[in-house]
């Protein structure tokens, strides 16, 4: 397992925090990005018994992944656990049914019969995910949207995307892309996106988007993070930020009107700006709903968890 990180866990969520050696039921759950994949032995309550994260390769990704998933195993077998299913949340165009990863950009897949590999490779029953709406499946069962059957989480790191529940049940859409929320062309006649349109949220409104915006209009080459922390003694920094949470206050004012949702839940490294994100946020969005209450804006409750708790979540089904 070399390049690898494995740490056991004690009970981080859920009820089900037994013991290493009780042969209580497990799972074992990856989330897949395009610059690590997160995996996690899960139990029932959605405690993380261990974990286990390594770099996603440049080359053979299902590779690495299945081998990801033996490892995760042995893991288990060592604690003694019985596992009785798999799951793997994963970014882009998904039939969730089927298991076929469409188009993901970041993973260079086309067409990918994902659930018949791992099925094959595990010989467990599995279940394929999208890796944002594993994550907000996670966040209604163990996070900031408990008890809520009408809510939009909006993860907003390199880009940004949103899974979207209504009466309890998850938007997918007719091809699989509901929720691309970052590509909501909020600025008319504004600046070009990667995907070819122009005026997208996500080109002023994510990690990427405004560490490039604060630098082309003059300033230092700074990660988001450290263009927040100049707010206040950094005019350019003031503006860029101000634009950003703009054009968020502006998606969010329209998910609000079309959905309704209850509460609105961040998540990924850009919500972690705390005051900075949350006050002129709420302030905004409450001006541009001019005759209804806003929804409640909170921060996640399981953070860079949440996918692969998603994924734990969506094996126990496959497993039942």
């Amino acid at each position: 397992m070399s390049g690898t990180t494995v740490a056991a866990l004690p009970a981080e969520q859920g009820d089900g925090g037994e013991a290493p050696g009780s042969g209580a039921p497990v799972v074992l759950a990856v989330d897949l990005g395009g610059t690590a994949m997160k995996g996690a032995v899960v139990a029932e309550g959605g405690a993380v018994v261990a974990e286990l994260t390594r770099p996603t390769p440049g080359g053979d990704i299902l590779g690495a992944l299945v081998t990801l998933f033996h490892d995760l195993r042995e893991v288990a077998g060592v604690a003694e656990r019985e596992v009785v299913g798999a799951g793997v949340a994963t970014p882009g165009m998904l039939d969730e049914q089927r298991g076929i990863v469409h188009y993901a950009s970041n993973l260079d897949w086309r067409d990918v019969p994902l659930l018949d590999i791992l099925q094959g490779e595990l010989d467990l029953p599995v279940a394929v995910g999208h890796d944002v709406r594993a994550a907000g499946l996670a966040e209604r069962t163990f996070g900031a949207a408990q008890g809520s059957d009408d809510f939009v989480l909006v993860p907003i790191g390199t880009g940004v995307a949103a899974a979207l529940v209504t009466a309890g049940g998850t938007i997918t859409g007719a091809t699989g892309a509901a929720g691309e929320f970052g590509h909501i062309p909020v600025v008319a006649g504004g600046e070009p996106c990667t995907c070819g349109q122009r005026g997208c949220l996500e080109v002023y409104m994510s990690g990427a988007g405004v560490a490039r915006r604060y630098r082309e209009a003059g300033g230092s080459a700074l990660s988001t993070r450290r263009i927040v922390a100049r707010l206040g003694s950094d005019p350019l920094a003031d503006r860029i930020w101000g634009d950003a949470v703009d054009v968020l206050a502006q998606g969010l004012t329209i998910l609000t009107l079309l959905l309704d949702p209850k509460v609105v839940v961040l998540g990924g490294g850009v919500s972690h700006a705390g005051d900075a994100l949350f006050a002129p946020l709420e302030r905004a969005v409450t001006a541009g709903l001019a005759w209804r209450e806003r929804p409640a804006i909170v921060a996640s409750g399981l953070g860079g968890d949440a996918g692969r708790t998603g994924a734990g979540l969506l094996a126990f089904t496959a497993a039942r």
